[in-house]
């Protein structure tokens, strides 16, 4: 004990091992090796690009990216879209989460439902269904007679139009995320604030919030680096009005190719990686402040009784649902429907012929829903199995290596998917020692996926476990029980909604993933998201409406099987269940 406490001393980040952190410790370096592989080394691969120039170690692609007032213009347009976007997700998700997590309003079950969708809808496509909708070619207002006049300027086109769009689209992450901490505050803490006299505000304000803090702080965090690393919004919306954020930037010196383009764009890469560190460094710093863990057992959900205001409150939910899920897919449906993009649709003119020609003509539409959901259902599988033990380890063994890895984790995801494909690319296309490649096959794909979505399958996790009574642990193992076997009867049925929530998140964000498979499908290994964007491009606007409209459709019939089933399965593990 003494050499410990010397070592301590000597290491600040030194923890002297008990019976529970030696299991830990032997645990560590087996979860370490695949991060680091799926996380660490294809950002290492491509940071190796910016500072070396053939071969010989320079500056000059740092000095050339960071000394163009390009790259600054586009980094301020990133943190102001990313900024915004991020505020407009906490009011739409926190205000959603707090109402069907702690109040009586009805039907809480098709609130949590319907507010999930406009997530899975792609974003290019949910850029390209607003702009229809509010442009003069709109199919939908042109059949309403309320489409405004030609030579109309696009709203959409604009800072302000590209961070809405990003609020709505990322707001389901802060609900997931801040509704699964709400789940589990302790009925008699809040009860017993209302017997002293806390009510309302009051109660929510010096109470609620307080306890939910590491929900809030960690969905905010996500729906930040997220927006900062959206392309298919800015893309949509930018581009055609000169507006660049860092991810277009790259898109565009990209595709003027040339023999800097690679150590350009890992710059640029690098730059958005220091941001998105920074934006996480201030979120570690939030939590590290005080502790969150909760005491006591997780009891029956809170139930505030709304009273006289319940059926106004019930009626604004409803109202922004239709907003923001209703309206879009309603200006899809529409499109998807008419002959040819542009033509007024009616009841005369209106035909199924799009749906027909994706189903039954074009064998790419089966194949990538098949690729779509066997890449995210297994990406989904594969990562909770790694966050379960990684984000236990990373909260009860808070070491610098810990506190490393979870900053590294978040490095694939704040990158732009075209950037993480290019490292994947330079990374896989010919591994060493075995001499295999990846490159043209479903596994870079996978395997791209996997270091994009671990933090979102992590986070929830981890703050499950930080708000777990540690009494329970140390009273388990104080009867003997190992590690494996707290983890199996204690830990993991717990922990096992929060998973449930970000199993779920990465399943629904790669299933219309497109922006990393863009640059590494082949053929016969298209996903859906490239399909959309590949059918939208050619100019087959109406076509890629309709596998859209496919798309949700699909994941709304499996939700509601997971819905169905849930009567087998343990309370708790369908995130949308109330």
């Amino acid at each position: 004990m003494q050499a410990a406490s010397r070592l301590r001393g000597f290491m600040p980040g030194f923890a002297s091992p008990t019976v529970g952190n030696r299991s830990s410790d032997r645990l560590l370096p087996w979860l370490l090796v695949p991060v680091f592989v799926i996380s660490i080394l294809p950002i290492a691969r491509l940071a190796i690009e910016g500072v070396f120039v053939g071969g010989v170690p320079s500056t000059d692609y740092i000095r050339d990216v960071l000394g163009s007032s390009t790259t600054w213009r586009a980094a301020a347009n990133s943190l102001y879209t990313a900024g915004l976007g991020t505020i407009i997700s906490l009011l739409i998700g926190g205000a959603f989460a707090f109402l069907v997590a702690l109040t009586d309003i009805r039907a809480k079950a098709v609130l949590v439902f319907c507010f999930m969708i406009p997530m899975m809808i792609p974003p290019q496509i949910t850029a390209l269904a607003w702009v229809q909708l509010t442009g003069p070619s709109s199919a939908l207002l042109n059949a309403l007679g309320m489409a405004p006049p030609m030579g109309s300027p696009q709203p959409f086109y604009s800072a302000e139009g590209i961070a809405l769009l990003l609020g709505i689209q990322h707001a389901s992450i802060v609900f997931l995320t801040l509704r699964a901490n709400l789940r589990m505050l302790p009925r008699e803490q809040i009860e017993a604030a209302r017997l002293a006299g806390a009510r309302g505000g009051r109660l929510w304000w010096q109470i609620i919030l307080p306890l939910t803090s590491p929900g809030l702080i960690a969905g905010t965090a996500m729906a930040f680096v997220t927006a900062l690393g959206n392309f298919g919004i800015p893309a949509m919306l930018g581009i055609p009005a000169n507006y660049s954020t860092l991810p277009t930037l790259i898109y565009q010196k990209l595709a003027g190719f040339g023999p800097s383009v690679l150590g350009e764009v890992s710059v640029l890469a690098m730059l958005i990686g220091m941001i998105a560190i920074l934006g996480v460094a201030v979120h570690h710093r939030l939590l590290g402040k005080r502790d969150y863990r909760l005491m006591g057992m997780v009891g029956r959900p809170l139930d505030i009784r709304l009273g006289a205001r319940r059926t106004l409150v019930e009626a604004v939910l409803w109202a922004v649902l239709m907003a923001i899920l209703v309206i879009p897919l309603m200006a899809l449906v529409a499109t998807a429907l008419v002959p040819a993009f542009g033509v007024k649709l009616s009841l005369a003119n209106y035909s199924f012929d799009a749906f027909y020609e994706v189903l039954f003509v074009q064998p790419s539409t089966i194949r990538a829903f098949h690729n779509s959901f066997m890449l995210s259902v297994g990406a989904a599988v594969t990562l909770v199995a790694i966050c379960l033990p990684l984000a236990y380890v990373i909260v009860r063994r808070p070491t610098r290596l810990t506190h490393m890895v979870n900053l590294l984790v978040e490095v694939p995801y704040a990158l732009p998917g075209v950037v993480l494909a290019i490292a994947c690319i330079l990374l896989f296309i010919r591994i060493p020692v075995i001499d295999v490649s990846l490159y043209g096959t479903l596994a870079i794909i996978f395997v791209a996926y996997l270091a994009r979505f671990l933090v979102i399958a992590l986070r929830p996790v981890m703050n499950s476990f930080s708000q777990l009574d540690p009494a329970l642990e140390e009273a388990a193992q104080a009867c003997g029980a190992g590690l494996g076997r707290r983890l199996r009867d204690i830990l993991l049925p717990l922990a096992a909604p929060s998973a449930a929530a970000g199993a779920l998140l990465v399943f629904l964000t790669a299933f219309n993933e497109l922006t990393v498979s863009a640059l590494l499908w082949s053929a016969g290994n298209e996903t859906l998201g490239v399909l959309i964007f590949n059918l939208d491009d050619s100019g087959d606007t109406v076509l890629a409406s309709a596998v859209a409209v496919l798309v949700v459709l699909v994941v709304i019939a499996l939700m509601t099987g997971f819905q169905l089933a849930s009567r087998r399965l343990p309370k708790g593990v369908v995130p949308w269940q109330t």
